[in-house]
């Protein structure tokens, strides 16, 4: 039994790398950090795989461990996540289009990262990963209701935090 749910999580760990790489890196903006946090949440969840209760929730239990390796991580750090525009326009092409398309998500990046790190995630989780509020609500171990309205206050928190803009 041990080594199937040891099999199960190696596989989800291997699909989903570079969704958990994306997640981890939107908090520290460090490669080397982001990979730092993603290794350590394999590492503990392959030694740990044996306190999977149920295999169907294997999803959903690997999203919290590596949230809780972000968490720890910027507690290490003793700092909020935060955007550095000069990293971002590095490699703008000359293309206007182009500059308007970044300039309007570092609007959004900059927008996000004013969020206390709980409410970043939950937009993360639903808008950037595309997780049901159910889910969610399973991986932040929440109430359904408490997440849907966490999530409204947070939208109407970016929403004037973008009118002001």
């Amino acid at each position: 039994m041990k080594q199937k749910r040891e099999a199960l999580v190696e596989k989800l760990l291997i699909e989903n790398y570079e969704i958990y790489y994306r997640l981890a890196y939107s908090y520290v903006h460090n490669e080397a950090d982001a990979m730092d946090i993603v290794q350590e949440g394999a590492y503990k969840a392959i030694l740990k795989s044996e306190s999977l209760e149920r295999e169907d929730f294997a999803g959903t239990w690997l999203y919290r461990i590596m949230l809780n390796e972000i968490y720890n991580m910027l507690r290490r750090q003793h700092r909020e996540p935060h955007l550095s525009p000069d990293e971002e326009l590095d490699d703008i092409p000359d293309s206007m289009q182009m500059a308007k398309e970044v300039a309007e998500s570092l609007t959004l990046k900059e927008a996000l990262d004013c969020l206390s790190t709980e409410d970043k995630m939950l937009v993360q989780l639903r808008y950037f990963e595309d997780l049901k509020l159910e889910q969610i609500a399973e991986i932040l171990d929440e109430n359904l209701s408490t997440v849907k309205s966490r999530l409204y206050r947070t939208l109407k928190k970016l929403r004037l935090h973008l009118e002001t803009e």
